[in-house]
């Protein structure tokens, strides 16, 4: 078993100020004994549009306090034992704009890795990011995740790759869950039998709080929709009676199902079955 939380915070143009808001929320999530925490978009940082471009543009970006703040909470999770994943820009050389990332830090307190977001809007390709190219997998106690950002929830490629490299779920990080990501997100989960834990800014909660879907479709937890720093939180579980026809049925049922075999083996020669103009 697993208990993991997705956060809401607030998301300000104050990379310092959006440090200690991450790290009083992991603290919190910590403190009511979850093992590992997801948070949104752009946490750290700011998200280009509503905060970094307000201000100006990436030349302004203040890159020494965002790392400063990065190596603050990779040490809180080493202290606390918890596995945190914190949106945030990725600088990148030679002029080109940064990646739209997720950092994620271990429990040892280590930046265990990165995942950078591979489908970019229109806009976002105009000098906000640089789109990234791998998905990203993280295991914590034997659970494995995958992650994704944003606009990813209109794209089911990213989660029927991410089932088909065996995780338990996805990690996943806006700048706001609107209703379409919301049944996209759900849709998922249940298509593919896997958990989603998503997490928006606390200021767009009205329009949709930080959730958890189990692999049924259904939201097994979620925060409230107003406006303040809050968390959702389950408990994973493989075992759980609630979601044997999701994990011990339906999804080793559809992975048969894809690779074509049980029906390959149940061929048919009858002309009725290849005349289609027959009632």
């Amino acid at each position: 078993m697993l208990k993991i939380a997705a956060a809401q915070t607030v998301v300000s143009p104050d990379i310092a100020a959006n440090g200690s808001t991450i790290r009083a929320m992991i603290a919190r999530a910590a403190g009511e004994g979850a093992r590992l925490i997801n948070l949104c978009e752009g946490a750290l940082s700011g998200y280009a549009k509503s905060q970094i471009l307000k201000q100006g543009d990436w030349q302004g970006f203040d890159w020494a306090i965002q790392e400063a703040e990065l190596r603050a909470i990779a040490e809180l999770c080493g202290q606390l034992r918890i596995v945190a994943v914190v949106g945030g820009a990725h600088r990148l050389g030679r002029g080109y704009p940064p990646h739209n990332s997720l950092y994620v830090f271990s429990d040892s307190g280590a930046l265990l890795t990165r995942y950078d977001k591979r489908f970019l809007s229109n806009t976002e390709l105009a000098g906000w990011y640089t789109p990234g190219t791998e998905p990203v997998i993280v295991d914590v106690d034997g659970y494995r995740f995958g992650c994704a950002i944003c606009i990813e929830s209109q794209f089911p490629e990213i989660f029927s790759d991410y089932e088909r490299l065996g995780v338990d779920g996805v990690l996943f990080s806006s700048y706001g869950l609107p209703a379409h990501f919301q049944i996209a997100l759900r849709a998922h989960a249940g298509l593919n039998c896997i958990w989603i834990a998503a997490a928006p800014p606390a200021q767009e909660a009205a329009k949709g709080p930080a959730g958890i879907i189990g692999p049924d479709g259904a939201w097994a937890a979620q925060s409230s929709p107003s406006p303040e720093p809050g968390l959702a939180m389950t408990t994973l579980d493989r075992t759980d009676p609630a979601y044997e026809i999701a994990l011990q049925r339906a999804r080793p049922w559809r992975a048969r199902a894809r690779e074509g075999e049980i029906y390959r083996e149940r061929p048919v020669n009858d002309p009725r079955s290849e005349d289609r103009s027959a009632y």
